[in-house]
C-alpha cells in the first residue's frame, strides 16, 4: 500500500435496467495519509489543509463535519464496530477541492491495524440533497490486494433508485493504480454498475498543476454531470422516488463476513 499520491483516471457508470444508461467521463483522486497531512501542507505550495490553496482538503467536507479532528471520528467509528485503531494508519481516497469547490459522491477510507493490515473499510456517501450517510464494513484478509465487500442501502442518494437495495464493493488497494467498483442489486439481479480506475502520481506541486489544467473545474464537472444524467434518465421515462428522512445514525456498521 502506497502512501498519499494523486491518481488520474475516468469514472464509468452504466445502468441496466429498468432503461440502459451509460456514461464515462475523466477524474482525479487524492489519495492522503490522515497523519501525513500536515507534512503534505507544508511541502506543497498548491495543496491546503484546512485552509485557502488551489487544492484543498478540509477535514470539515467529511465525517460529521465539526471541528473534531476526521481521524478522531473514524477511530471513534472503528471501536463502536469492535475493533482497534491502535494508532493504524488511515488512508482516504477522495476529490480534493479545487478552487474552493467540492463534491465527493463517495469518499473511501482504508483503516489500517497497528500491524499493518487492513481491517476496515468506511465508504462515505453523500448525495446532491446536502446529506451524509457511512458503511464502515470489517475486512475479512486484511492483508489481500482486492477487498470485496457487501451490505444493505440504507441512505438515498439517486432519485432514480428505489431503498430496498445492496451494494457489493470491489476495491483493488492503491498501489501503482486503483480501482474502486460498486455493484448496486435488488432481489432479481443487477441494476447498475460504477467505477473508478486511476493511475498512480506523484502529489508533487507540478503533478498538482498538470491535474488542475485537464481537470480545472472538477466539481461543477460533477455536480453538473449528475443533474445532466438525471434528466437524461428522466426523458427515458424513469420517475423519482420519494426521499425518506436519512438514518438516525451516521454511520451503518457491517460485521465481518
Amino acid at each position: 500500500m502506497t502512501g498519499s499520491a494523486l491518481y488520474v483516471g475516468s469514472v464509468v457508470h452504466q445502468r441496466t435496467r429498468p432503461v440502459r444508461h451509460r456514461l464515462r467521463y475523466r477524474m482525479l483522486n487524492l489519495l492522503l495519509d490522515l497523519d501525513a497531512l500536515p507534512a503534505l501542507d507544508q511541502r506543497l505550495r498548491l495543496f491546503g489543509h484546512n485552509r485557502r490553496a488551489l487544492f484543498e482538503f478540509r477535514e470539515a467536507d467529511h465525517g460529521d463535519g465539526s471541528a473534531t479532528p476526521l481521524r478522531q471520528q473514524v477511530e471513534a467509528q472503528l471501536r463502536l464496530a469492535g475493533l482497534d485503531p491502535a494508532g493504524g494508519r488511515i488512508l482516504v481516497l477522495c476529490m480534493p477541492r479545487l478552487l474552493g469547490m467540492v463534491f465527493n459522491p463517495l469518499t473511501v477510507y482504508f483503516c489500517h491495524a497497528a500491524n499493518g493490515g487492513l481491517q476496515a473499510m468506511l465508504y462515505e456517501v453523500n448525495n446532491t440533497f446536502g446529506q451524509r450517510h457511512s458503511y464502515l464494513l470489517p475486512v475479512q484478509d486484511g492483508a489481500a490486494a482486492v477487498v470485496r465487500q457487501a451490505c444493505d442501502k440504507q441512505f438515498y442518494v439517486s432519485p432514480f433508485m428505489d431503498m430496498a437495495l445492496r451494494y457489493r464493493f470491489r476495491v483493488a488497494r492503491p498501489d501503482a493504480a486503483v480501482s474502486l467498483g460498486v455493484e448496486v442489486a435488488d432481489a432479481s439481479g443487477p441494476l447498475l454498475f460504477a467505477a473508478f480506475a486511476g493511475q498512480r502520481r506523484a502529489l508533487t506541486d507540478a503533478g498538482l498543476l498538470a491535474a488542475f489544467v485537464s481537470h480545472p473545474l472538477l466539481a461543477l464537472k460533477v455536480l453538473g454531470g449528475i443533474h445532466w444524467e438525471a434528466l437524461k434518465l428522466w426523458r427515458k421515462g424513469l420517475r423519482l422516488r420519494p426521499r425518506p428522512a436519512p438514518p438516525a445514525l451516521p454511520v451503518t456498521l457491517g460485521t465481518a463476513p
